[in-house]
């Protein structure tokens, strides 16, 4: 369960169990006008670029980070992991991004952040080393087991020990609304096998998925123990967050960002 915090008219929810500094935005806090209103930071979404970068700017300074240090990547709904370094920073004012559905990095300053609108945000830290991970999970990226790849790359890169990364599923598509044909059902079952069966229930010919536990089980094969998992929907709280089904695609997007730093201090 996630603990939402008000600053500044911002919503934002962290989770108890992440010491580095990090948040999930909600729709509240922004500038943006018209179906984009009011925190959207979809800077492809059709919205006015000089009014999402002004979203970035309010979102940033009641966070207490730069703008500038802010590093995303094209979401393309796989499972490439790629390392964020200082260079990468700049984000916001660069045309060139890499490809990439989730980004990890050792470097301090260096503020992670992954795009969502239904999708699952998943933000990872490990104390021990002093690394971090943002991690963007659609169905596909799921079955694709996103996570366990970040994971896997903050042990390979980093020297994590799975066992030591603490690990928040931010606010997504419940089971209570996620409702798909055979063919996703099917992905995530021949993909990742019969331990996420329990995360998919049939309807007559439709299928309910549970993409937060299914994430939670992957990240539990992957060995991390210390979870947390929003309990909100981000289609029942369409007023609260971007919900991509709720709004038929005319939507902004949240975000997951986190960050480790030189000193003391952080968002939560």
């Amino acid at each position: 369960m996630l603990i939402e915090n008000i600053k500044n008219e911002i919503v934002y929810m962290t989770s108890p169990n992440i010491e580095a500094p990090h948040a999930f935005s909600t729709r509240f806090g922004g500038v943006s006008k018209g179906v984009y209103s009011s925190m959207n930071l979809g800077l492809s979404s059709g919205d006015r670029r000089d009014t999402v970068i002004e979203n970035y700017r309010i979102l940033s300074g009641t966070l207490g980070i730069a703008a500038n240090d802010i590093v995303f990547s094209m979401q393309v709904h796989g499972a490439d992991i790629r390392v964020a370094a200082k260079a990468d920073q700049g984000s916001l004012f660069s045309s060139a991004h890499h490809q990439a559905d989730g980004l990890i990095t050792c470097e301090p300053e260096v503020a992670l952040l992954v795009f969502a609108g239904d999708c699952v945000p998943i933000l990872l830290h490990d104390p021990t080393l002093g690394a971090v991970g943002a991690v963007h999970a659609g169905w596909r990226g799921t079955a694709s087991n996103v996570v366990g790849a970040a994971v896997r790359k903050m042990s390979s890169e980093f020297g994590s020990s799975p066992s030591n990364i603490k690990a928040a599923i931010g606010p997504c598509i419940s089971k209570c609304c996620f409702e798909t044909d055979v063919d996703v059902a099917q992905r995530l079952t021949e993909s990742l096998g019969a331990a996420v069966a329990q995360c998919i229930e049939a309807q007559g010919a439709k299928y309910m998925i549970d993409l937060k536990s299914t994430n939670k089980i992957l990240l539990e094969q992957a060995g991390v123990v210390d979870i947390a998992v929003s309990d909100e929907c981000t289609s029942c709280l369409s007023d609260k967050y971007w919900s991509h089904r709720k709004t038929k695609g005319k939507r902004g997007s949240q975000a997951g960002v986190i960050v480790i730093r030189d000193s003391e201090g952080g968002l939560a």
